[in-house]
């Protein structure tokens, strides 16, 4: 089963990426989430979801350095940096990090289920 991580600190943003995320279960599509970067690097090396929607400014380990971690490990997990920092210099540190994708909130949720459904072949 394809397995899709949210992780962002703020509930109000998981919530709502899980509400825009929520009919691809209907598609076979596990949603899980994470509300700090050491918990989501957690699950990402223990159950490789295959796409991850990471908040960068979050408590205990930032989204850039899980991305930089996991990426370090060679992971299969496609990473979708999702912030507000919107600033040119912010996305070429996300990119450097390993990002397959730099989305800047506010997002359209049309936007975010595009993209899952593509890196899923969905």
């Amino acid at each position: 089963m394809p397995k899709i991580l949210i992780v962002d600190d703020d509930p109000c943003i998981r919530l709502l990426l899980r509400q825009v995320l929520e009919e691809l279960e209907d598609e076979g599509v596990e949603l899980v989430t994470a509300d700090n970067g050491l918990t989501a690097l957690d699950i990402i090396r223990n159950e490789t979801p295959e796409v991850v929607f990471l908040d960068v400014m979050m408590p205990k380990m930032n989204g850039f350095d899980v991305c930089k971690s996991v990426k370090g490990d060679s992971t299969r997990s496609f990473v979708v940096l999702l912030t507000v920092k919107g600033q040119r210099v912010d996305k070429q540190r996300g990119l450097e990090a390993g990002a397959d994708i730099y989305m800047t909130k506010p997002f359209s949720p049309e936007e975010v289920l595009k993209v899952a459904r593509n890196i899923l072949g969905l």
